[in-house]
């Protein structure tokens, strides 16, 4: 044994030095990654040649190996680690040869870059990564910083640390639409850090909040961490609770977890939002008390104002708080007495499959005793009462067709039940009740007749669908009898929409607004994967940026308005009406509905097209298409070098050695806490793509292999990334402000303003260590 370590321990050491020795050589971190990889493996097949690697192994033909696997011990959980005094033997840690593991090497890679690159399951998943770098790129172009830094400002500036706190809101909100911590961490440092030093904050709260704050793009949906993270972890969660069921002596993991062992993004994306919100928080909160113990360090600034007319306190609670709450809680108890609610009568033309029991009992008496230990007696006896009620009801029955009486009989009940207010129309009048009360507020002065008009036509229209729009009006019918409230409506919202717009707030948010909650309401909601909703965010930021370079250049920007509401016209249609033309009959009113949704469309596209031609003309789509390509191609690069990394270090049993050693722990929280222990660790020198692709499937099988929620460790794992970012000497946010930061602000400066942010990151963790219901709180909620 070289130095008295085992083969295998040597060859970490020297997997690691060479990737660490290839990222500080100054290449390109993807042929950093490759590179670390073909070296690495050359210099331990050299040693092993040269017979200096030997590894001990358990003798598993010796007669005291036998004896503990007749104890009970499971094969996979005997090691080096769990049973030190079993006997062993010295083998090369390259039984066959290393010519065998490079052959080995070569097929597994081109299989892996197949599997995971091109042809896999999680290419479409991949290609979010893609438009939401567009995206990110798009709007980060189209100067929405500045915007929201200029008005953020005058909105916190009088509070004490009020531009500190600015910055971490504006961080948050790019951190919604952008994602990318690069062009937030440098938008903010262009704009914010002189104007932070001008009126005597400190530069170690300037540069610390800045730097911060442009890292909440990688915790904040849509990230591009989590879209990464994610198609990884739901591969690693699905083989390792196999394998884990496998172990207990089931069959399946749906057998013994009693629910499908699997992960989306979309789920991620549900995950993550509130402790995003969570961090930003705690970033606000520890300006705001800085400021107040350091008034000098950190002074309230006065900007001037964001409203054009003054409001008082009475006012803006009214018109900001009251009605909102008002118009949003009369809804929702309205939902709860079967005023407003569905009133669909589409009844399955087959009965229903009778509910199965919550666990599968047929099971062997091994596997039955592992799921009393997972599930509980109770839970189990419980199944046993379920599963006994469906053998006396003569079995499982499968699902029928149901005859036409059966049909009407039941489409009857659902007419008789149906509440008078449709769920459609009650949030269409909610929306925009919102807007005349926020109108009404931003300006109270004026004349507020075309807004209680507007009311007064939402009212109407309420009255109209409880009284004559039942469960069996045709949409078209429906279109006819509130055509009258909706455009007297609709007349109140036209001058709403004119007296908001004096509200610089909401004129800078708004928009930017909108494309947030598309995209992340598409996702979070369940509509769509994160792939149509981050193409939907592509598009959506073109025309954004379009529209603003058109605003600059003081033209009509009707042209991307009218599109846009040719979208939203497509999608109302598209809900309301069924569009499906390749049927065998098709009535007039679905021609109709699919000839003004197709128009809809072919508008919606022509200003898609006028927007890149736009931002084509003006400059800003190449280089932002430039950029896109530049970031996705390294994002790619880095996954097919990363597979190779990790393929050498399978090859002389690298990867199965670490995990024996977790693996030796009895407490699951021990285990885990040492993995987020060393990915933060690791987060001082190597990249979160790095920890990514190389270290996260090495220790996957084992955090994703037992009890947590697998929704919780990876955003555990998330946030512990972030810090990746701010950490001391190789944090890339720190690089991206020193780039941009005045001469007058040094590198020290920069390194202490981060300490206290890289501590409540700690904390973060630590708040969620011991809350997990903040993680699984939403996904709960939301199915």
């Amino acid at each position: 044994m070289l130095f008295g370590l085992d083969g295998v321990e040597i060859g970490l050491i020297i997997v690691f030095l060479t990737l660490f020795s290839a990222i500080l050589s100054g290449f390109p971190v993807a042929f950093a990654i490759g590179g670390a990889g073909v070296i690495s493996f050359g210099i331990i097949a050299s040693l092993d040649s040269a017979g200096l690697l030997i590894h001990q192994a358990l003798d598993t033909g010796s007669a005291e190996y036998a004896a503990v696997i007749a104890e009970g011990f499971n094969a996979k959980n005997i090691s080096l680690f769990t049973h030190p005094d079993l006997p062993r033997i010295d083998e090369p840690i390259f039984p066959s040869g290393w010519e065998v593991a490079l052959d080995r090497n070569v097929s597994f890679i081109v299989n892996r870059i197949n599997e995971r690159v091109i042809a896999g399951q999680s290419i479409e998943t991949l290609l979010a990564v893609l438009m939401f770098v567009l995206m990110g790129i798009v709007l980060e172009r189209s100067k929405i910083a500045n915007d929201l830094l200029t008005t953020m400002a005058r909105v916190f500036g009088p509070l004490p640390g009020g531009l500190a706190v600015s910055i971490v809101v504006v961080g948050a909100f790019l951190a919604a639409s952008t994602g990318i911590v690069g062009a937030t961490v440098v938008t903010m440092g262009l704009l914010a850090l002189p104007t932070m030093l001008r009126n005597n904050y400190s530069p170690e709260l300037a540069t610390g909040v800045i730097a911060a704050s442009g890292t909440l793009g990688q915790i904040i949906p849509p990230s591009i961490v989590i879209v990464l993270l994610g198609t990884l972890a739901g591969d690693l969660y699905s083989a390792a609770q196999e394998n884990r069921a496998v172990a207990a002596g089931c069959t399946d993991a749906l057998t013994y977890l009693g629910e499908p062992a699997v992960v989306s993004v979309g789920t991620l994306f549900q995950a993550a939002l509130l402790p995003g919100i969570m961090l930003a928080g705690l970033y606000a909160l520890y300006a705001f008390g800085f400021a107040m113990l350091n008034p000098s360090k950190a002074p309230a600034v006065e900007m001037g104002a964001a409203n054009a007319e003054p409001i008082t306190g009475g006012e803006a609670f009214t018109w900001f708080l009251g009605v909102p709450v008002a118009l949003i809680a009369g809804a929702i108890l309205l939902g709860q007495v079967n005023v407003i609610g569905s009133q669909s009568t589409t009844v399955s033309s087959f009965s229903d499959i009778s509910e199965a029991a919550s666990l599968r009992t047929n099971v062997s008496p091994e596997c039955q005793a592992a799921m009393i230990e997972l599930h509980g007696q109770e839970a189990w006896d419980t199944a046993v009462v379920e599963q006994q009620a469906i053998n006396d009801s003569g079995g499982a029955t499968e699902s029928v067709r149901r005859s036409a009486e059966e049909i009407e009989a039941l489409r009857a009940d659902q007419v008789a039940s149906a509440p008078p207010i449709g769920t459609g129309i009650a949030i269409l009048t909610v929306m925009l009740g919102l807007i005349l009360a926020f109108a009404r507020g931003v300006s109270p002065t004026s004349e507020p007749l075309p807004l209680i008009i507007g009311a007064g036509g939402l009212v109407l229209g309420l009255i109209v669908d409880a009284l004559f729009i039942g469960p069996l009006t045709s949409s078209s019918g429906t279109v006819v009898l509130m055509a009258i409230p909706w455009m007297i409506a609709l007349y109140g919202c036209y001058y709403a929409m004119g007296r908001l717009a004096q509200n610089e707030l909401l004129r800078v948010v708004f928009p930017p607004l909108v494309l947030i909650v598309a995209v992340l309401g598409s996702i979070l909601g369940g509509i769509t994967n994160p792939t149509p909703a981050a193409a939907l965010g592509a598009a959506g930021a073109i025309m954004l940026a379009a529209y603003r370079k058109l605003n600059d250049e003081d033209r009509n920007p009707k042209v991307i308005i009218w599109s846009t509401l040719a979208v939203v016209v497509m999608i109302l249609v598209g809900i309301n009406f069924d569009l499906r033309i390749n049927t065998e009959e098709v009535s007039a009113e679905s021609w109709i509905a699919f000839i003004f949704a197709y128009a809809a469309y072919l508008y919606a596209l022509f200003g898609l097209l006028f927007a890149c031609w736009i931002l084509f003309r003006s400059g800003v789509l190449t280089p932002a298409v430039r950029e896109t390509a530049k970031v996705t191609s390294m994002v790619f690069t880095i996954l097919i070098a990363s597979q190779l990394l990790n393929l050498v270090v399978i090859s002389f049993g690298g990867e199965h050695y670490i995990q024996q050693f977790l693996r030796s722990f009895d407490n699951e929280f021990k285990v885990f806490l040492i993995v987020m222990l060393v990915l933060f660790v690791l987060g001082f020198v190597l990249d979160f793509l790095e920890i990514i692709y190389i270290v996260v499937p090495i220790v996957g099988p084992v955090i994703y292999g037992g009890s947590f929620d697998p929704k919780w460790v990876t955003i555990m794992i998330a946030v512990n990334l972030q810090t990746s970012f701010l950490t001391p000497p190789f944090g890339f946010a720190l690089f991206y402000l020193r780039g941009v930061a005045p001469k007058e602000v040094t590198t020290g400066h920069i390194y202490r303003g981060v300490i206290p942010f890289v501590l409540i990151q700690v904390v973060g963790l630590s708040i969620l260590w011991f809350f997990p219901g903040i993680v699984t709180i939403i996904p709960d909620l939301i199915p």
